[in-house]
């Protein structure tokens, strides 16, 4: 029998012959406030980039670009602080082949502990006629006069061959060879258009390294879009093919379809490690605080299905994996998601879960049902899955209260009435019933939004000491009966708390949400004393 404190996936591994410490160290190159923030509608004031810089600090990157110096006064204003204040991570100052842009480059990140230079020229020849209108010969002279220029004031500097995957191999190897024999330091290969295929990427840089002259000496870069789906893949083979710094964005975020995938490269990478021969310096559990940070600056939702930080990432419907993720995790999970700073939440109950994983859930909340209460309830559970395919938390409780005639939820929203217009705050009534007492009571309150106002009234009526975390919105149907789903998050000692609820009215969808995720809250902190003092 295995032993079940061993990870199977580990067991699994082909073991190698070098030691983890032997292990090549890939750094971690983030665009997020640069590349990231040219995704259509992504725009960051200067202040959001301060913030962002630091999360993507406490997250270990190795080299952050804040910006593109040259573009406006409040990116060189951004870069500029973010220099100043960052002392333990390089700064990147972006710059075209153009002396106006370097000398904007270097203000910028002039003092900075540690700085480069990253310039880009285009090399492929649909670029060269199209966009430059210049000859290969011209190109390659401006590479090597604008890398001597920048020479003179950072020692560090990065030359991106723009489009290489789409360039000719003979002339990406000249550029490159001009750009080294006038002091670039190190070489990106971009595949800007997210063309390449992983063989072909990695042809390229093995063959870079090879034959231009000075090749061995500089380090190499990988900046890869997502157009067809391989930006990750196309790392990981020039990782394999020499590549030691990787260029990615939090949430994959960037022009068109995206860049690399900073989670999901990091964790391919750590997951596989022993198979790549690589690591990095990524602080695993400040990915998922860092990937919603992102997300919520630059208003851009993170789709339910998107590895590591999505939704759905480390949730499970199907009843045969969730009995083998009750016995064992790693029965169905290659990660641990706590390790990752995401909540636990595995369970995700729908027409596929098992009346054991209704049991379980249940237990969280300090209910227990007989075995002829249990199946009343699955079949109930069943029924309402059908309806509105994912069964949240507070919809199972109060499935359980019906089935066993009696409320287990600690408060339960009577009634609501918000008074709302265009010239005076929003003002609120809500009615509560307590479980215990059976009393109602209704609380009035006011704010600038009807939601805030209802917000103010619950808080007065329940005696929760969470914090009020996140609301999502979603639109499930279209037309005048149109219904929304309402999410709400609370925080309370490191522990999140969820409630949805679905209704026409998304107010009265949001203060159920809310009022669910407190009677989750009271009911987990009662289940655990509960717990304590059967232990004790």
């Amino acid at each position: 029998m295995t032993n079940p404190s061993i990870n199977p996936n580990q067991q699994a591994e082909p073991q190698q012959n070098n030691p983890e410490s032997a292990m090549k160290r890939i750094r971690i190159f983030d665009t997020t406030l640069r590349d990231g923030e040219q995704s259509p509608g992504a725009s960051l004031a200067p202040e959001q980039k301060i913030i962002l810089a630091r999360q993507l600090a406490k997250l270990g990157i190795d080299v952050i670009e804040p910006g593109f110096p040259i573009s406006s006064p409040g990116d060189f204003s951004a870069v500029q602080q973010v220099s100043r204040e960052l002392q333990n991570v390089e700064i990147v100052g972006f710059a075209r082949a153009v002396k106006a842009d370097i000398d904007s480059a270097v203000r910028a990140t002039e003092d900075a502990a540690r700085r480069r230079l990253h310039l880009f020229l285009s090399s492929s020849d649909i670029h060269l006629a199209y966009q430059l209108r210049k000859s290969r010969d011209q190109v390659v002279q401006i590479a090597r006069e604008m890398v001597a220029y920048g020479k003179q004031f950072v020692n560090e500097i990065e030359f991106s061959c723009m489009d290489a995957s789409r360039s000719g191999r003979d002339f990406v190897i000249e550029m490159v060879e001009a750009v080294i024999a006038e002091g670039a330091t190190i070489i990106n290969l971009p595949d800007t258009l997210g063309y390449a295929m992983p063989e072909e990427y990695g042809e390229m840089f093995r063959s870079v390294r090879k034959h231009a002259r000075g090749g061995e000496s500089v380090s190499y870069s990988a900046h890869c879009h997502n157009d067809l789906g391989l930006a990750v893949a196309n790392s990981l083979a020039a990782i394999q093919a020499g590549a030691t710094q990787i260029e990615v964005t939090v949430n994959g975020i960037g022009e068109r379809a995206g860049n690399c995938s900073l989670e999901e490269l990091v964790m391919a990478i750590e997951t596989r490690k022993s198979v790549i021969g690589a690591e990095t310096g990524i602080v695993t559990s400040e990915i998922f605080e860092t990937s919603r940070m992102v997300s919520r600056a630059m208003n851009f939702p993170i789709a339910y299905n998107k590895p590591i930080v999505g939704r759905n990432a480390f949730q499970h419907e199907s009843g045969i994996h969730q009995d083998g993720l009750l016995k064992n995790r790693n029965t169905y999970e290659i990660m641990d998601p706590e390790a990752l700073g995401i909540p636990r939440s595995m369970i995700v109950l729908g027409k596929h879960s098992g009346r054991h994983a209704l049991k379980h859930r249940l237990a969280g909340y300090g209910i227990t049902l007989n075995e002829t209460e249990l199946l009343n309830l699955y079949n109930r559970f069943v029924e309402k899955a059908d309806e509105i395919k994912l069964v949240p938390d507070d919809v199972l409780i109060r499935l359980a209260s019906e089935t066993t005639e009696t409320q287990h939820d600690p408060y339960v929203l009577v009634d609501l009435q918000v008074l709302a217009g265009t010239q005076r705050s929003r003002i609120a009534s809500v009615t509560i019933r307590e479980r215990d007492s059976q009393e109602e009571r209704t609380y009035t309150g006011t704010g600038t939004g009807p939601l805030e106002a209802v917000i103010h009234c619950i808080q007065q009526a329940i005696p929760v000491g969470g914090e009020f975390e996140d609301l999502e919105l979603h639109s499930l149907s279209t037309g005048e009966d149109a219904r929304g789903e309402a999410i709400v998050s609370m925080l309370h000692n490191n522990r999140r708390y969820r409630g949805t609820a679905v209704h026409n009215d998304i107010i009265l969808a949001a203060a159920q949400a809310y009022v669910a995720a407190c009677n989750q809250q009271l009911l987990g902190i009662q289940s655990d004393v509960e717990m304590k003092t059967k232990a004790e």
